[in-house]
């Protein structure tokens, strides 16, 4: 990373990092040494102050990072006191630093577009400061592109400050049912879902985002719950409308359920307490894998249940409310546009930017056994999961979002949190979800 200093005898020492942006000095010492690889194998990296006038107005421009969690700085008339300098400092803090500079490095410097777009945002920052985004924010994960201060100035409001500022989010959650199918039987499964979804011991009110193309049934129709049921139209009926911001959800959770899926009280219940520990993240039950196809040099989805997952599908998950507006208001219109004509993709789109946003995977929980067999006798997602071309989609959906990403941004994870003795040879009087075991 390049930087040169506004202040006229200060010298900058960074820590390096594995994608550094080679220094002009490159052309000196390659003639002599292997630039890159002395790079790669420096602990500290030397940036003395330029000459050039646009350096200064650039670092002017993002002076609201802190440099000091990410280099260490000096004098340079003092330039031979280096060497003791840095042989000083502990190994806990160079980690330290190299974190943050990795950091600093990812969320704005990576790319030429990441730094024009963290220099407009600064400079927004400063013209509108009663909308600004804080130090905290601009220095620590995700960084400020991700924390939009249009969206809230409160830390509390976003799910990745809840473990700094020591809070828990809200503990209660706003189902948002996603409905394409007219209803014309009682039996149907949304009614089943919205009934099991509503004795939820943590669901303060339900949502039933209506995208189909028949009117909406009347009030009579819906069963009576203990919670409030909204039943709202979709924007232009199209898939990403089931991500928008809605005034209407109150809660920080959201619990995605597509209309045809089929979860217990106990299940939701299981799902949501662990979603309360891991607030940052996508919770839930369906999970999808992403590999690289060295044949065809391109990423292949796969919906083979192994042990290995990298997505968890927005048909039945726990996610914050934040994800909604940043779906809606960070990602590019030609992406919701191409899930918008597919009619199929915003499941692994908002599983793109939750991993782009925390790299981190999202969270499997246990799922009752005969889960797979329960779904797939659906008729409207068997059809989906026999056709050839929903898996072709969904596999140039993924690589249509790696290149906008710029990288692939899903984790693998072989973790799945299960309730305590759920498997356990043991009294089924014991166990706190008992009907999952049962299912």
């Amino acid at each position: 990373m390049t930087v040169t200093s506004t202040k006229r005898r200060s010298i900058f020492i960074f820590t390096t990092v594995s994608s550094a942006e080679i220094f002009p000095l490159e052309k000196i010492l390659s003639k002599v040494y292997d630039y890159k690889e002395m790079l790669h194998n420096s602990t500290f990296c030397l940036v003395p102050r330029g000459r050039r006038l646009g350096s200064f107005r650039f670092l002017e421009a993002l002076q609201i990072i802190d440099w000091n969690t990410a280099a260490v700085i000096g004098d340079e008339r003092l330039l031979l006191q280096i060497p003791t300098t840095v042989r000083s400092i502990h190994q806990d803090k160079i980690l330290s630093l190299r974190q943050q500079t990795q950091f600093l490095w990812e969320a704005y410097f990576s790319s030429v577009e990441k730094i024009v777009l963290t220099t407009l945002e600064i400079i927004q920052d400063r013209v509108f400061e009663h909308g600004s985004r804080s130090s905290l924010m601009w220095n620590s994960h995700p960084g400020g592109l991700f924390a939009l201060p249009q969206y809230s100035g409160y830390l509390g409001d976003f799910p990745f400050y809840y473990a700094t500022l020591g809070i828990k989010p809200y503990p209660k959650f706003t189902a948002v049912i996603h409905a394409v199918s007219p209803l014309v039987s009682q039996s149907q499964p949304i009614l089943k879902l919205l009934v099991a979804v509503a004795k939820s011991q943590y669901c303060a009110q339900i949502i039933v985002l209506w995208n189909c193309d028949k009117p909406l049934p009347a009030k009579h129709r819906w069963p009576a719950t203990s919670v409030p049921v909204i039943v709202i139209e979709g924007e232009n009926k199209v898939m990403s409308s089931r991500f928008l911001p809605y005034e209407t959800i109150v809660t920080d959770a959201v619990l995605s359920l597509d209309e045809d899926t089929v979860l217990s009280t106990t299940e939701v219940d299981f799902a949501f307490t662990v979603w309360q520990s891991f607030p940052e993240r996508i919770v839930g039950y369906p999970a999808r894998s992403h590999f690289w196809d060295s044949n065809k040099e391109r990423w292949g989805y796969t919906s083979k249940w192994t042990n290995d997952y990298s997505m968890v599908l927005t048909g039945a998950a726990i996610y914050h409310r934040y994800y909604h507006y940043l779906y809606t208001n960070y990602l590019p219109t030609s992406l919701k546009g191409m899930v918008d004509q597919l009619a199929n993709c915003e499941d692994i789109l908002m599983n793109f930017l939750v991993s782009a946003v925390t790299k981190l995977p999202p969270i499997k929980v246990t799922q009752k056994k005969q889960y797979k067999e329960t779904m797939m006798g659906q008729s409207s997602r068997a059809s989906r999961w026999a056709d050839p071309d929903h898996f072709a989609q969904r596999q140039t959906c993924m690589n249509k979002f790696a290149s906008w990403f710029g990288a692939m941004p899903l984790v693998h994870s072989q973790m799945r949190l299960d309730p305590v003795l759920f498997k356990d040879q043991v009294s089924i009087l014991r166990k706190k979800y008992r009907d999952i075991e049962r299912l």
